[in-house]
């Protein structure tokens, strides 16, 4: 996924500092390449100074409780980059044991930011690709609810969505097609 490059941090400049002749990356504090444009709700780059989307913040630990309110809030305003993010400091910084889980709801939310910006063939591709992460996850782990995450449901959603974008061959309102992570209702 790589979106740890694309995230400010704490120490984050929030501007350019030039490493090198013709080399202007932004830089956080510890002179890591990190990226401090403003971005859009979908994760967009946006102009240096222009209004953006708030970042989440990275590395945050969270318990699978908070990880699943944060992303499913995101999810719903529409911002699944976002809601990314949150599952990936999951991942990250959760036991071993869940990795796989964590990094498999990770896809779908870049699947369904894929799908709303347009990129219908990598968003299908990476939808149906967190689906089977997810499940497998719960097959080999015996726990088809984990944290409340209806996993069998959210991987029949991306299965749908992934569908609907192939066949209709436009993007999709990431808000109104966000997925329900607990219970039985997993689309709007």
């Amino acid at each position: 996924m790589g979106s740890t490059d694309s995230r400010g941090s704490a120490g984050d400049t929030g501007s350019p500092s030039a490493e090198g002749p013709g080399d202007a990356r932004d830089r956080d504090s510890e002179g890591r390449a990190r990226n401090a444009r403003p971005r859009d709700g979908l994760g967009r780059p946006l102009p240096y100074g222009a209004d953006g989307v708030p970042r989440q913040p990275e590395g945050v630990v969270r318990t699978p409780e908070e990880t699943v309110a944060e992303a499913q809030r995101l999810l719903d305003e529409g911002k699944p980059f976002h809601a990314h993010e949150v599952f990936e400091d999951a991942w990250k910084s959760g036991p071993d044991a869940e990795r796989e889980l964590w990094r498999g709801l990770a896809q779908l939310a870049v699947g369904l930011t894929h799908a709303a910006r347009g990129n219908l063939t990598g968003g299908a591709r990476l939808l149906r690709r967190g689906a089977a992460a997810t499940e497998s996850w719960a097959s080999g782990s015996g726990q088809p609810l984990p944290h409340g995450i209806d996993v069998e449901a959210i991987a029949a959603w991306a299965r749908e969505l992934a569908q609907d974008v192939e066949q209709n061959g436009r993007s999709v309102d990431a808000g109104a097609r966000a997925p329900r992570l607990r219970g039985a209702d997993t689309g709007r």
